[in-house]
């Protein structure tokens, strides 16, 4: 248990969760929350309901977020034509003009949300740490919650069986 409160301890000064993912497991509802995409479009969170969601809080000043986002990015194509979505959500204190340049710059090929004032952050239990991901079955339940980076082998096999529940 000590190398995650070092973790978790050292994150808390960088502001970024480190390279070990601290695995939180819950099966509380999902927030339902309003966001914007860098393409100015609102959209509201319960519209994905019926999908299996993954929600990614990152940053473009996060070491860990910047080196995991190639396997983010892997993992939208691998099950998107399945019912999956990704929303990469970017904290309250990144630059808007770094999380769009990012955002072009690498092509991202799934929603990208600027959290201005924080709240989806809030709703989602405080996030303050990045990344922090969130995995979200189709019945609008929050069933992993990953503090760090996640182990995405683990997170391919976890999405494979939501994928195929109903």
């Amino acid at each position: 248990m000590k190398p995650i409160r070092v973790v978790a301890i050292a994150a808390l000064v960088l502001g970024c969760a480190g390279a070990t993912a601290v695995v939180l497991a819950r099966r509380d509802a999902a927030p339902v929350v309003d966001y914007t995409l860098l393409d100015g479009s609102r959209h509201r969170s319960d519209a994905l309901r019926g999908q299996v969601v993954l929600v990614n809080f990152w940053a473009t000043s996060c070491t860990v977020c910047v080196k995991e986002m190639p396997e983010l990015m892997a993992t939208y194509r691998r099950f998107r034509d399945r019912g999956f979505e990704t929303l990469a959500v970017s904290m309250s204190y990144d630059p808007p003009a770094y999380v769009v340049n990012y955002a072009r710059s690498r092509e991202l090929p799934f929603p990208v949300a600027i959290d201005n004032t924080g709240e989806i952050a809030r709703r989602f239990g405080d996030v303050q740490l990045t990344p922090t991901t969130v995995v979200i079955n189709r019945r609008g339940r929050i069933v992993r919650r990953y503090v760090g980076a996640p182990d995405f082998a683990e997170l391919n096999r976890l999405l494979e069986r939501l994928l195929t529940e109903s």
